[in-house]
């Protein structure tokens, strides 16, 4: 026998005395060896942190994720459902109920990024709230309001509001229509970011603006609510879109509109009963909202290219670095 054969013997003989073999222990301590993990994110940017840190997490089990796909709510509830995307973590539900019939049963939520407090709702700056007295989106049918909110000279007033295909914009189209406010609010569905930034222009040069948003947010960090701006309430709002002890809104309880949201993975069924360390991991794995909120402050003001985003994750891991562990190595019992 040659030695190298003699070696390779000896080492085998090694193993089994141990009670282990190569492969299966290899596959125990990385379920993703080998395996491509599809994952996807929403378009809006403010909720590309979290997925940063689930990527981190999936190439720490050893999936080769690479590039994520950056999709339109319809186009990914789509594609997850027919598994030619695996999962997301921007999923907003209730708001995203009304795509159930896009992904399920080829696709199904899992787990919470961060369950409730996800809040949505309309804001005003808070000079024209107490200039005009505006407590509602009724108020803005008020000629004096209407004129004040009206930028472009056309008699509507001009509210930010949400680009084509996001959840949102069925939300507040349906607003629109319950509250007949067709002939006076004029929903601005250009790029958000851009046209809050116009907002935001014309809020520092004195001027009245209406926009939606929702938290976590960068646009309630840049403008306060209870200081720049304040919460204002909808018509007729049902129960669970009433919501106590809220921070710079118009009235307590406040009547936003908009159901308190958990924000959740949405993955293929097909991948999840493949991979049951991803199962567990989306099952497990939480980022605070103020995590989420911090970090979209801190690219709202400069640090908003990829190594920015790299660095943010680092940090929350490094601050979390326990929790994170624990999260892998649950995920890797999951699979054995």
């Amino acid at each position: 026998m040659s030695l190298t054969k003699r070696i390779g013997t000896a080492l085998i003989g090694a193993i089994a005395v141990a009670g282990v073999t190569a492969g299966p222990a290899l596959s125990q301590d990385l379920p993703g060896e080998g395996k491509r993990a599809h994952m996807a994110r929403a378009t809006w940017d403010t909720g590309w942190f979290q997925t940063a840190i689930y990527k981190r997490a999936m190439e720490e089990l050893g999936y080769q994720v690479g590039t994520v796909t950056t999709l339109d709510n319809p186009a990914f509830y789509q594609a997850v459902g027919l598994g030619d995307v695996d999962f997301w973590v921007n999923g907003w539900f209730p708001l995203h109920d009304t795509y159930r019939d896009n992904f399920e049963p080829g696709a199904t939520t899992i787990g919470y990024v961060a369950k409730g407090g996800a809040l949505q709702g309309y804001l005003v700056d808070k000079k024209s709230a107490e200039k005009f007295d505006i407590k509602t989106l009724d108020d803005f049918r008020r000629d004096e309001v209407r004129e004040a909110f009206d930028h472009d000279g056309d008699g509507m007033v001009e509210m930010v509001a949400c680009p084509p295909g996001w959840g949102c914009e069925e939300q507040i189209s349906k607003h629109l229509d319950k509250f007949d406010l067709r002939d006076v609010i004029e929903p601005i569905k250009a790029s958000y970011a851009a046209s809050m930034a116009e907002a935001v222009s014309r809020y520092r040069q004195g001027e009245s603006i209406l926009f939606y948003t929702w938290t976590p947010n960068w646009t309630v960090g840049i403008l306060e609510p209870g200081t720049d701006v304040l919460w204002i309430q909808t018509p007729s709002a049902e129960p669970d879109e009433i919501v106590e002890g809220l921070e710079g809104c118009v009235a307590d309880p406040c009547e936003l509109g908009w159901i308190a949201n958990d924000i959740r993975p949405v993955a293929n069924v097909e991948f999840l009963d493949e991979n049951p360390a991803v199962k567990s991991l989306l099952t497990e794995m939480r980022v605070p909202l103020e995590a989420i909120f911090g970090q979209n402050a801190r690219m709202e003001q400069g640090e908003d290219d990829p190594d920015d985003l790299e660095r943010h994750v680092d940090e929350w891991i490094a601050d979390n670095q326990e929790q994170f562990d624990t999260w892998i190595e649950n995920a890797k019992k999951a699979a054995m």
